[in-house]
């Protein structure tokens, strides 16, 4: 078996401890609720932004882009992982990555689907969305980013269903004390799965492709969100290496959030028969990788308009190394990211808990790095900030964006929670199948 899964299972043994979890218990439920309670709580708010506009929040004519847009960066940022992990790696073979595929295909999923809901959270008048569908330019970056954002979820929802209709058929045959809808629905969606080798084979040929075609969704809908803030001539934003400097930082957030995930998972799931010590520290080695790519990316963005020092440029950088922004600027780029990714050089810090804390503050640092990307820019016009009211010449999120943008963490949580007690977290047919091939 695969040398990250050190203990020998019979196929009795892997059903059952990676079956058990996929059930509708006590606390499962009273999760839920309190998911369910908060997630009003906050969208009682956006209620409130529906009713009164968006002059309820902090947003105004110089920074029309706020929290919203950072938090719909982020999103689209993370869910790259699947991507990364599912394809680039699954397509080389790695074979240490199987256990955790459907975990990066989940964050994926949950990641893009919310993405699309935030766009609308930061129009005055979603009703009017459809426009964009209806009358939208071609040459506008925005609605190339609605076309990717929307494929890129779709081809995702697909790579996650696919490889897994083996454990939906198991389901469909093993799971008998589950509600009767649930039963329904395993049979409906296992599409008649009987295991034959010819199932397998169409399964792997659907797969491999959506792997491949992945690569360029997944690149494009990064890139093409870059590009909504390159195509401008804003200083802060007109740079041609902002693709593949939001790729490299959206791999950083991605390889976090996993991580984060597969600590809850095994140690709430009780899978650390699965989701091994060996797999945290090669997945705090990806960190490190994309990290120091990324980190690349970071100096570029100060020296190289630092070094030309134009009176914009020079006046956006000033703001960040000792301006108004600084204290976050350096919070992220030390805390966020220099400390973390040379503290997980050391092998100790790339246990499980150690890691997963690391992972949290990379993952919070990323966030508050996508704010810096977004509002700082729009603060330093070529125009002088006069004779609009004072408030103007700075930005505060006010109470229901901050409620507006904690909904969004709370669906993805529910998305996850859900998928993750509906269907096997991990492949219980790939882990067979490496026992199997071992054997032999």
């Amino acid at each position: 078996m695969n040398e990250t899964i050190t203990k020998e299972l019979s196929e009795s043994q892997i059903d059952q401890d990676l079956l058990k979890n996929v059930n509708w218990g006590g606390k499962f439920k009273l999760w839920l609720g309190f998911l369910a309670v908060s997630l009003i709580i906050c969208l009682y708010y956006y209620y409130l932004q529906l009713s009164n506009g968006l002059g309820v929040t902090g947003l105004h004519d110089y920074v029309s882009w706020g929290i919203y847009i950072s938090n719909f960066v982020f999103f689209v940022a993370t869910s790259l992982i699947g991507m990364l992990i599912s394809s680039v790696l699954g397509l080389m073979n790695v074979h240490w990555v199987k256990p955790l595929a459907r975990i990066a295909e989940l964050v994926a999923v949950a990641f893009a689907m919310v993405a699309g809901l935030i766009i609308i959270t930061d129009m005055g008048r979603p009703d009017r969305l459809l426009n964009v569908f209806m009358h939208g330019r071609v040459q506008s970056p925005i609605v190339w980013d609605i076309a990717v954002v929307v494929t890129y979820v779709a081809i995702s929802a697909l790579l996650f269903y696919i490889p897994m209709l083996p454990d939906i058929a198991l389901c469909r045959d093993k799971l008998k004390d589950v509600p009767k809808w649930q039963q329904k629905m395993y049979k409906i969606l296992a599409l008649g799965w009987s295991g034959k080798a010819k199932q397998f084979k169409i399964m792997h040929n659907y797969t491999r492709i959506l792997l491949i075609l992945i690569i360029p969704i997944a690149l494009s809908i990064h890139t093409v969100t870059s590009w909504l803030f390159a195509m401008t001539l804003r200083s802060g934003w007109d740079s041609p290496i902002f693709g593949p400097y939001f790729v490299s930082g959206a791999f950083v957030a991605g390889c976090a959030a996993v991580i984060i995930a597969m600590y809850f998972f095994r140690n709430n799931f009780k899978l650390k028969d699965y989701i091994t010590v060996d797999h945290f520290d090669r997945m705090g080695r990806l960190l490190v990788l994309v990290a120091l790519v990324y980190v690349y990316f970071n100096i570029n963005e100060i020296i190289v308009p630092g070094y030309k020092a134009n009176t914009a440029d020079a006046k956006h950088v000033h703001e960040m190394l000792y301006g108004h922004e600084s204290v976050m600027f350096w919070m992220v780029q030390l805390g966020g990211l220099v400390i973390p990714f040379l503290l997980i050089l050391f092998r100790p810090m790339r246990r499980p808990l150690p890691l997963a804390v690391i992972s949290i503050i990379i993952l919070a640092g990323a966030w508050f790095k996508r704010v810096l990307i977004v509002v700082p820019t729009q603060l330093a016009p070529y125009y002088p900030i006069q004779n609009v009211p004072e408030g103007w010449s700075g930005y505060t999120p006010t109470t229901p964006e901050i409620a507006v943008t904690v909904a969004s963490f709370i669906i993805v949580l529910l998305i996850m929670t859900v998928l993750a007690k509906l269907f096997p977290i991990i492949p219980v047919w790939e882990v067979k199948e490496e026992i199997n091939h071992n054997k032999k």
